[in-house]
């Protein structure tokens, strides 16, 4: 049983204004599908293994070597982008009371979680993605990883994330990331992000 692409949990243009119906398209169809063929090729050469990604990228090292740094790429562009689509929604939505109050405890306002935040977000250089994580230890913490490196492969549980590759915003935005990136805002799915907080927590 191969992976698979997932269909956008909404129409293509339904991120409107905020992240175009152009760049959906591209992203998922395009980009997206590209991770799951690869990641589809390279687990055929190791059957073996299975195709648990979450488990495989735990321990990276459980990989053959062979195909290690394909189901590192592409599996993990598989997993960040699977989760993304899900942590946006036209729909207007706010974090629940107890995940504001956990956010409020680790960075002292909903208003200075969201500067780490965009701070983690625009200043990863090159390729990578900003989260939300929570440790192994229960507390929330901001990181970002290159490329489509996961935080799963660092033991934390990603509840919040944003594509920082060119490919999420240059056909609206251009070069101009930090639009993007506030943009973004407008459109996360708390719903989600709230849902993920409970089953770690």
């Amino acid at each position: 049983m191969a992976i698979i692409l997932p269909d956008l949990p909404y129409a293509y243009d339904a991120l409107e204004p905020y992240i175009d119906e152009e760049t959906m398209h591209l992203h998922h169809d395009k980009h997206h599908n590209t991770y799951v063929n690869n990641v589809n090729a390279a687990l055929a050469k190791h059957p073996e293994i299975g195709e648990d990604l979450e488990q495989l990228l735990l321990d990276v090292e459980i990989i053959p070597a062979d195909i290690r740094q394909a189901v590192i790429n592409n599996g993990g562009g598989h997993l960040n982008h699977a989760l993304f689509w899900e942590l946006m929604t036209p729909e207007k939505t706010e974090p629940s009371t107890a995940l504001a109050a956990d956010l409020e405890a680790t960075f002292g306002s909903f208003e200075d979680f969201k500067a780490s935040f965009t701070t983690a977000a625009t200043s990863r250089f090159g390729s990578g993605w900003a989260w939300l994580v929570v440790n192994p230890d229960g507390k929330l913490e901001v990181m970002s990883t290159a490329n489509q490196d996961t935080p799963i492969s660092e033991g934390k549980t990603p509840i919040l994330g944003i594509d920082v590759w060119e490919h999420a915003y240059y056909v609206k935005y251009r070069n101009v990331r930090p639009d993007y990136i506030k943009a973004f805002f407008s459109v996360i799915n708390w719903n989600k992000v709230d849902e993920l907080y409970k089953a770690v927590k």
